[in-house]
């Protein structure tokens, strides 16, 4: 059909051929226009016309604090009597939204961002349901959601969203969300970090209505039941979400009955606009330029490769344009990728938590913000991307975003938070599943994640194992409680580990060590969701040292209970010790990448990790050397640490500071370190090469070009380099980890068999045909029956 004959149409025949397009829709997918808007809608008509009169102040400030306080009251109720550990342990919030589905405010507890993209699900719901005679939006209605495709973080983060109508008029949403963590994902507890299809991340809820005028859809909730591994919990926590939500649209109803229909109306679009107003006078104050930084991933959570996140923020008069061009393609059939309304989220949680903290937390702050992107990375990957851990791509949007607040506030003389160096951005806990000593099938994660080590400041050092960014209020969990719900025990349960802390003038807070094991369960398993085992997952700033590397450690082969029943002398609260003396005989001890994909261990066998430090601030030979001493008498710094990083001499009897001495260690150091610099032209002439070494895994841009992404690609022939605009790249997979490691197996095994053939003169007979069936070795000959 050509535009004449669309032209020629009648109004009633072009009504009749968009409503037969529109009822023929065969699926509703995410909408572009929905999911790459981060903006709030503009005024409608009847807010224009009562914004054009005065505005009560009063009217104004009762009714933010009213809400805030209403939002902090459903908070409370769904940390009392949610069931997951992300209700108990405070991943979750609670959020009010104008008719639109403008975010107004949030709790003050809880993850910012999980509000701050649920925007998206409830414009929707507005484009596509409200008008929709099979489905409609009606007083007492309630919808739930989950897949980050259409406004989410992760699939493990379900909400539940409400209408709230006065006098008939739909005038506002509010939404309740709780880290629900298992999902039927491919692995249990939600996170999988083996997903190689979106098919693999489990339950993908797009807006649907699961209340209808004030009763649970039984159907439907059987369906949820039916779909994940934790029934009992899915019923639960969709009860706590809802009743909460209703509490908040209560408190709603009531204010509006005190204020009126006006002032309510008035006041939510007037926090939006006073919020964009501020921002934008903020922004302006900065100083015009370009600040840029990279950060780098070691792993897709089943294979190390090096992951480039380019992010370069531009301020020029009151807008700021975040650029994440150059950052590492999707691959397909790896689950780091984030959809670019999560990407955002991260970069969102950075201005409302660190950068401007006092600011009303309205999704009006992104007005003035642009963000740009190569389609098909993985801060903005394609509809068909695995996101089962999301989390790494989102989590390294804050890290880049917050990492250059530093540097764009530092000379700025009005300062609304801390010069901080980047904050720790990774989930160092463990994922769990199986049987508990209950007899109930679970799966989900351990609140540990939640403590994150503080980046060091300006004039301080960072708080140790302080909150998760997402999170300020969070909680780590009561080991106790803990116990009671699941059959395993944190022999090492939160010690501060040694020497693990970003090193500066000020140091970062330091993370703590963890060793698990199962008990008393007949099937128990672990995963691992985490990078930055051979690359630190934040730099310092200003001269500090970024956070350690953390390994995965096993001690297999053996159960630890009852090795300590028998000669308790044997276990030690340190996991660095227990790898290095091996106290138990017969066991396997080995260490690995956090990316281990969920796994049975036995009863007794021990997993260990450690939880990430924050960046460190400043030159460590500007360190107080009583402050170094300090943290050596505390135990969270060695002696060979303060000698040789520090540069501090001491009594390592009495730890007193020599003041000579290390005022003479740090002076030659200052010399060696001039010894050992290079002009920067020479410099660049000595490392900087044209493109990625050879023998890399190297993903993203390379040098100052963010045009060309560098990546390898997989093909029938085995690995190939590719270089190529971002829109030009083939579709990236990787090949199985654990079919690569049959095939380094086997081809050793060729190696083996044809150095054996060769000592004993024979034929080369191979031990395992292609089609795996006899297997014979030189010089024998099978027997009558086939050995």
């Amino acid at each position: 059909m050509t535009d004449t004959d669309a032209a020629q149409f009648t109004a009633q025949e072009q009504e009749f051929l968009d409503a037969f397009l529109a009822e023929t829709t065969l699926f509703l997918g995410p909408d572009p226009q929905i999911m790459n808007d981060h903006r709030m809608a503009p005024r409608t008509a009847d807010e224009d016309r009562l914004l054009s009169g005065p505005v009560d102040a009063n009217d104004l400030d009762r009714v933010r604090k009213r809400l805030v306080a209403g939002l902090d009251e459903a908070f409370e109720m769904m940390g009392q009597t949610g069931a997951a550990p992300g209700a108990k342990w405070g991943d979750l919030t609670s959020a009010v939204y104008s008719a639109s589905g403008d975010l107004i405010h949030i709790s003050t507890g809880g993850v910012l961002a999980f509000a701050s993209v649920l925007h998206y699900p409830v414009r929707f719901i507005n484009k596509y349901w409200i008008n929709d005679p099979t489905v409609g939006v009606h007083d007492g209605d309630a919808f739930i959601h989950n897949d980050a495709r259409y406004g989410n973080i992760h699939n493990t983060d379900q909400s539940m969203i409400l209408p709230v109508f006065y006098n008939g008029e739909l005038i506002a949403w509010v939404a309740t969300i709780i880290h629900e963590g298992e999902n039927g994902a491919k692995e249990p507890g939600g996170m999988p970090s083996s997903s190689e299809s979106a098919y693999d991340d489990g339950i993908r809820m797009s807006p649907f209505k699961i209340v209808e005028r004030g009763v649970i859809r039984r159907d439907l909730l059987t369906f949820l039941q039916n779909s994940v591994r934790e029934p009992k919990l899915q019923y639960h926590d969709l009860k706590v979400k809802l009743y909460s939500a209703l509490r908040i649209k209560e408190r709603v109803l009531a204010l509006v009955e005190e204020v009126g229909r006006d002032a309510f109306i008035v006041s939510l679009r007037k926090s939006l606009e006073d919020i964009e107003a501020e921002a934008r006078r903020r922004i302006s104050a900065l100083a015009d330029g370009t600040y840029r930084v990279n950060f780098f991933s070691d792993s897709t959570l089943r294979e190390n490769v090096l992951l480039k996140y380019a992010c370069a923020i531009t301020v020029k008069g009151d807008e700021l344009t975040v650029d994440w061009r150059g950052t590492a393609p999707q691959i397909m059939n790896r689950a780091f990728n984030s959809t670019l309304g999560s990407s955002k989220c991260g970069m969102n949680q950075a201005f409302l938590g660190f950068f401007w903290p006092d600011l009303p937390r309205g999704i009006s702050v992104m007005n003035p913000i642009e963000v740009l992107t190569d389609e098909g990375s993985c801060v903005n990957p394609g509809p068909d991307a695995p996101l089962g851990q999301s989390l790494q791509s989102t989590f390294k949007t804050f890290g880049v975003t917050q990492a250059l607040f530093a540097k764009m506030q530092y000379s700025n003389p009005e300062k609304y938070g801390s010069v901080i160096a980047p904050w720790f951005n990774q989930i160092n806990t463990f994922l769990f599943g199986g049987v508990t000593q209950h007899g109930e099938f679970v799966g989900n994660v351990c609140a540990d994640l939640n403590g994150m080590g503080g980046g060091a400041r300006a004039h301080r050092d960072g708080e140790h194992s302080m909150a998760p960014f997402f999170a300020a209020m969070a909680d780590i969990g009561e080991q106790e409680i803990i116990e009671d719900d699941v059959p395993f025990l944190q022999l090492i349960s939160k010690k501060i580990k040694r020497d693990a802390q970003g090193f500066g003038k000020h140091r970062g807070g330091m993370g703590y060590e963890i060793a698990v094991a199962a008990r008393g369960t007949p099937l128990w398993g672990f995963a691992t969701v985490s990078s930055g085992s051979k690359f630190p997952a934040i730099p310092g700033l200003f001269g500090g040292y970024g956070c350690p590397t953390y390994p995965l450690a096993k001690i297999k082969g053996i159960n630890v209970f009852e090795q300590m029943r028998d000669d308790p002398s044997t276990w030690s609260f340190d996991y660095e010790t227990l790898m290095n003396t091996r106290p138990f005989a017969g066991a396997r001890y080995s260490t690995h990448h956090m990316g281990m994909g969920f796994e049975l261990a036995d009863e007794g066998e021990v997993y260990m990790i450690c939880q990430g430090a924050g960046g460190g601030y400043g030159d460590v030979l500007d360190r107080d050397p009583e402050a170094v001493m300090a943290d050596v008498e505390a135990g969270y710094l060695s002696g060979e640490a303060a000698r040789e990083i520090y540069f501090v001499v001491n009594d390592p009897a009495t730890l007193a500071v020599d003041t000579a001495g290390t005022a003479a260690a740090r002076a030659a150091e200052r010399q060696a370190r001039l010894r050992r610099g290079r002009p920067y032209a020479e410099f660049v002439k000595l490392w900087v090469t044209p493109e990625p070494a050879a023998h890399l895994p190297y993903y993203g841009s390379w040098g100052d070009d963010n045009s060309v992404i560098h990546a390898t690609a997989w093909t029938t022939h085995g690995p190939a380099r590719v270089a190529a605009p971002a829109n030009q790249l083939p579709q990236i997979f990787l090949p199985d980890p654990n079919v690569v490691a049959l095939a380094a197996q086997q081809a050793r095994i060729d190696e083996l068999q044809t150095r054996v053939s060769e000592l004993e003169g024979a034929p080369e007979t191979p031990l395992v045909e292609p089609g795996g069936s006899s297997q014979t070795r030189p010089g024998e000959s099978e027997g009558p029956e086939g050995s």
